[in-house]
């Protein structure tokens, strides 16, 4: 017997032995190891690793992805150091389009949900406008910065476009004509992110400053800045409804770290802080009733984990770790049970919202 199976090891070809390899290979992708913590109803935090179905996809991109926004209910688009924004279908795992025009690393998309338009920003200080159902050049460009873009949001109407930069400045776009229509400068506002507040004339701003500010798109005047934190603000999502905003800040081992609900009609003073991180949180997002059946937020940080949170008493109520994704540095909502996060080393991970033992989260593609 151990004579016929030298034999045949011999007689093997090489290539049927690779081709053997290569779909045991892609057998082995098809189930990842999750490690999950959520709170029982007795308080108590259960952590648990568990072997799930999982789902590789064709990469969106060939290098690190910076950003990524939800186009619709089947469509996101994302963006990173390859310099291309790519409209892909996460439902089935196929890019639909590639657009290419900036020089430099894209670090900001602003989609018109529910269009196929869609505006990306980029270290080449340049803005671009782009349409799924045309060419791949961009249908409009706007030009007005001298640093990187790291602000972008369109209007509730899609008029006007609001972008800011490390040069301290805020600009006001006419969408239409591609003309800056205001310009407004905070010394020392290295923005860091821009958000519209819904059906209002209100955008919101963090800052590298520490401040959240609400600006007046009305002459782009300052309405309102809030507190000044004890770190820098990375990131801002206002609600649906937008009577409340959230922000989050930078940190390392714990200080800092945390995200913070804030009222923007009355007071505007703070509601709620969730902590729990350990390093940065690049990302918070308010999660629509559907999807978390109770207020909820959720927040992805350099810690490589996502969490969601009881909106309203601050409880972690689940926590999703992505180990050996590297820092997550996007995440957004893409359906009723799914949110899509970038990550620094393994692209975009597709997250499912599992409510049949209670709210779970885990990954169930990447691409």
């Amino acid at each position: 017997m151990l004579l016929l199976r030298c034999h045949l090891k011999r007689a093997l070809p090489q290539k049927v032995s690779c081709r053997f390899c290569a779909v045991m290979g892609k057998l082995q992708s098809k189930f990842k190891h999750s490690t999950y913590k959520y709170s029982r109803p007795d308080g108590f935090i259960e952590e648990k690793i568990q072997t799930k179905a999982f789902q590789e996809y064709s990469p969106a991109h060939v290098d690190t992805v910076s950003v990524v926004a939800a186009l619709n209910s089947d469509l996101c688009v994302s963006g990173g150091k390859d310099k291309t924004a790519v409209a892909y279908n996460w439902r089935t795992g196929n890019v639909v389009k590639r657009f290419k025009g900036h020089e430099r690393e894209i670090t900001k998309i602003a989609c018109i949900y529910k269009s196929s338009q869609f505006f990306s920003a980029s270290r080449d200080k340049m803005v671009m406008m782009w349409d799924l159902q045309s060419s791949s050049q961009p249908r409009q460009q706007f030009s007005g910065h001298t640093m990187v873009v790291t602000g972008l949001t369109v209007s509730p109407d899609s008029s006007q476009l609001c972008t800011g930069s490390r040069d301290n400045t805020l600009l006001l776009w006419d969408v239409g004509t591609g003309q800056c229509a205001e310009r407004a400068s905070v010394s020392r506002n290295l923005v860091t992110h821009l958000c519209w507040v819904p059906r209002e004339h209100y955008i919101l701003q963090t800052s590298e400053d520490k401040t959240i500010r609400l600006w007046d798109s009305r002459g782009l005047q300052v309405a309102h800045t809030f507190p000044t934190q004890q770190h820098i603000q990375t990131y801002c999502e206002v609600s649906e409804d937008g009577h409340k905003c959230v922000s989050c800040s930078s940190g390392f081992e714990g200080e800092g770290c945390e995200a913070t609900l804030w009222d923007l009609r009355q007071t505007r003073s703070r509601i709620c802080e969730y902590r729990g991180h350990f390093q940065t949180v690049a990302s918070c997002i308010f999660l629509p009733r559907a999807l978390a059946s109770m207020p909820a937020i959720a927040t992805s940080s350099h810690d490589c984990k996502v969490k969601i949170w009881n909106q309203d008493t601050g409880a972690c109520l689940f926590t999703l770790s992505l180990d050996g994704s590297g820092p997550l540095t996007s995440l957004a909502v893409a359906d009723s049970v799914s949110l899509l996060c970038v990550s620094f080393s393994r692209g975009i991970h597709l997250l499912r919202v599992d409510r049949s033992q209670g709210l779970e989260l885990r990954e169930v593609a990447a691409f």
